[in-house]
């Protein structure tokens, strides 16, 4: 049987360097699993391969976007098993890596059927929130669907218009398009996670923003701040410059929120893969030990 194997791990752990290595290993090409490194113009800020990297290894789903694409989930589960079916056809394993939890459980576990949202009804419920905040979207919420505004953090804004588009969409309460039910693949799916002391990991990802910084970081915000109102850009390291481009906080401060948000999440990532049973963990430092576990595997 066909074979995929899954890196996963928090942000800053050190996919990116042992993805090369087992590539090379596997003789397979590397699928980026990474919603913001699917972006062109934003390579320092999300971590991106470097040249260098993708010369090493062939990489999917790297720079294919445009910011203002709209893309989820749902359209990377077809997208990406559509590119595993044709690579298997002359791989038996392919690498698959990246720490965007959503997009990891489109391809291993699938997600429901939710359609496509009509983009003037996007629009709307944006302006809506841009004008007005999050308690009108709320309000609409609560009373199409009681139940998941029960479930669904009120403070997380995509999460909650994303429901709202749903209902308004369908015409039906977002929770009951929800099932969870896993879907069967054909491939075999082998899933290995990276994991380091917090303290260690911390430090990693302070340096790791210092050196993007060093890199061009602020340039590269600064280019893309006409259009911080897009989604592809909501995400930690551009929201704290813009914020400081905006005259709100100094450029020190902007600097230590990224390190700070980037910790959060390195955490919220972690919370959630604990939960994945399926998942074997390691160090990053043991590379023959990962080689090995995912050969038996095979």
């Amino acid at each position: 049987m066909k074979s995929l194997v899954v890196l996963i791990g928090p942000t800053g752990v050190g996919k990116t360097e042992l993805s090369l290595d087992l590539a090379e290993r596997l003789n397979s090409p590397i699928i980026s699993c990474d919603s913001r490194q699917l972006y062109k113009g934003i390579p320092i800020g999300t971590a991106a391969p470097t040249q260098d990297q993708l010369q090493r290894v062939k990489h999917y789903f790297i720079g294919t976007l445009e910011l203002t694409d709209y893309y989820s989930a749902s359209q990377y589960e077809e997208d990406a098993l559509m590119l595993i079916s044709q690579l298997h056809t002359s791989h038996d394993t392919l690498l698959m890596t990246g720490g965007s939890m959503m997009y990891i459980d489109a391809v291993c576990k699938g997600i429901d059927e939710i359609p496509t949202i009509d983009e003037n009804l996007r629009k709307d419920l944006f302006e809506l929130y841009t004008a007005e905040g999050l308690d009108p979207i709320r309000s609409q919420l609560k009373l199409l669907d009681p139940i998941f505004y029960n479930q669904v953090d009120l403070k997380n804004h995509k999460r909650v218009i994303h429901a709202l588009e749903v209902c308004l969409m369908t015409g039906k309460p977002y929770s009951s398009l929800r099932t969870g039910t896993k879907k069967e693949r054909p491939f075999n799916i082998i899933k290995i996670g990276l994991t380091r002391d917090r303290e260690e990991l911390y430090e990693r990802i302070n340096r790791r923003v210092d050196e993007m910084i060093k890199n061009g970081l602020l340039e590269e915000a600064r280019k893309v701040h006409p259009l911080k109102s897009l989604n592809s850009l909501n995400t930690v390291g551009y929201k704290e410059l813009f914020q400081h481009f905006d005259g709100n906080c100094s450029l020190d401060f902007a600097i230590e929120k990224i390190k700070q948000n980037s910790r959060i999440y390195s955490r919220k990532q972690m919370t959630w893969f604990k939960k994945d049973e399926e998942i074997a963990w390691f160090s990053p430092s043991e590379t023959d030990l990962i080689f090995s576990h995912i050969s038996v595997s095979l």
